[in-house]
């Protein structure tokens, strides 16, 4: 799509927060072109807006948390992948706690509700694109993360933990709507119970269940219904780098190598490629769908993914 989208229709998702174990309703609203992603907590009075961009972070540990004026809005990352993966660039988001509802754990109910609210077009806005133009790379320790130039968005991901119902998962996704939503979105969060059971004594994960998470035990999976897909866990670290890397502001070009990357190197992947203004170019579609040539090397032509 050449023009900005938002939303058809309003759409309202209510449910437990993963950490705080409050129920919490959000709804999402239509939004004018050039508006972005941004919650408004209206639990606060008067109401406090935190726009969805990388500036206004605060915290990675767990999950992704924004705030802005004291308020914080936490665990937005399946909410923003859901956004991202159906193609909407602005929506207002009325939420009255302080998380977004972890719902089953994936990004599933949230696209599926955002499908049925529908999408129109924001006039004739176009749509900015981030193209990298030069390779950026964080490392910190045994994990990496790099965005390298890319005809597409692609996102790699290498990953491995020293559990047998782990082990190691490889997975590759060259983002499209359909793919992501087809292959991604249902993924799930996961964790290990010795690790739930210390959260939920620092309090955290208070609302954390079988009902919304993968839960692997010294044995194996907990789950009665066992995994969704063989490789989830991998595919739900996909869906998390989906949601942590749109809050660059921008659709992106661009491929993505992860090793054990989490929210905070996915962070700071997206700060340290917005310092780098050499390292990318915004620009906008042609009307016959094609972006600038020559934006990261004179023999590129980027299509649109």
């Amino acid at each position: 799509m050449i023009f900005q989208n938002t939303l058809g229709n309003k759409v309202t998702f209510s449910g437990i927060g993963l950490h705080t174990g409050k129920t919490i309703t959000l709804t999402l609203r239509p939004a004018e072109a050039g508006t972005g992603i941004v919650f408004h907590r209206v639990d606060i009075s008067p109401a406090v807006s935190i726009e969805a961009k990388a500036a206004n972070v605060v915290a990675t540990r767990l999950s992704t948390t924004i705030g802005h004026d004291g308020a914080t809005v936490s665990t937005i990352e399946h909410l923003m992948a859901a956004l991202y993966g159906c193609g909407i660039d602005n929506a207002h988001i009325d939420i009255d706690g302080p998380e977004v509802p972890i719902m089953d754990g994936s990004a599933a109910p949230f696209v599926e509700n955002i499908v049925k609210a529908g999408s129109k077009a924001c006039g004739k806005a176009p749509r900015k694109y981030l193209v990298v133009k030069k390779p950026v790379t964080v490392i910190e320790g045994d994990k990496r993360i790099s965005i390298i130039p890319s005809r597409h968005y692609k996102i790699s991901f290498d990953m491995e933990f020293a559990h047998p119902a782990v082990r190691s998962q490889f997975r590759s996704m060259v983002f499209s709507n359909d793919c992501f939503s087809r292959e991604f979105a249902a993924a799930r969060t996961f964790g290990f119970l010795a690790e739930v059971e210390m959260m939920k004594s620092h309090g955290l994960a208070l609302g954390g269940s079988l009902e919304n998470a993968v839960v692997i035990g010294d044995e194996g999976i907990l789950n009665e219904e066992g995994l969704r897909y063989p490789d989830e866990f991998v595919r739900h670290k996909i869906l998390d780098s989906v949601g942590d890397l749109a809050l660059a502001g921008y659709r992106l070009f661009g491929h993505v190598k992860s090793v054990k990357s989490g929210h905070d190197l996915n962070h700071k992947l997206v700060t340290e490629l917005l310092k780098r203004t050499d390292a990318y170019a915004i620009v906008e579609l042609a009307p016959e769908g094609v972006l600038p040539i020559n934006i990261a090397a004179p023999e590129f032509t980027y299509q649109a993914a």
